[in-house]
C-alpha cells in the first residue's frame, strides 16, 4: 500500500470500518462530531503551553500527537467518503481558491484574512 495516496488511504480506513460493520454508526453527522472531538484531543496536548515547555511536551508526547492527528485523519477520511467528496481533489481546488485570495505578490510573510490584504 502507497501511504501516499488519499485514495488508498480512503479504501483502508473503508475496508477496516467494514469488516468491524460499524458503517451502521457512520453517518455524516456523527463522522463530524467525531472529527471534532480527534481534533480537540489533539489541541489538548498542546493546551495551555507555549515556548519552551510546548516544544518539550510536542517531543514527550509525539507518539501521542502522532495518533491523534492519525485520528483526525481517519476520521476525516470517513466522512469525505459518507459525503462522497474526493478529498484529493477538494484540496486541489481549496488551494487554486486560495491562490487567488491570497495572491503571493499580497499575502507573502502576512497572516492577514484576504478582505484586509
Amino acid at each position: 500500500m502507497n501511504p501516499d495516496s488519499i485514495r488508498e488511504l480512503s479504501q483502508r480506513v473503508l475496508r477496516h470500518r467494514d469488516e468491524r460493520e460499524w458503517a451502521q454508526f457512520h453517518t455524516a453527522k456523527e463522522l463530524a462530531i467525531s472529527l471534532c472531538v480527534e481534533s480537540a484531543e489533539l489541541l489538548s496536548v498542546m493546551q495551555w503551553k507555549s515556548g519552551e515547555q510546548l516544544a518539550r511536551a510536542v517531543v514527550v508526547r509525539s507518539d501521542e500527537l502522532r495518533d491523534e492527528l492519525a485520528d483526525v485523519l481517519h476520521s476525516t477520511l470517513l466522512l469525505a467518503a459518507e459525503l462522497k467528496i474526493d478529498l484529493g481533489l477538494a484540496l486541489i481546488e481549496k488551494l487554486e481558491k486560495d491562490a487567488t485570495k491570497y495572491p503571493v505578490e499580497k499575502a507573502r510573510g502576512k497572516n492577514l484574512k484576504y478582505d484586509e490584504l
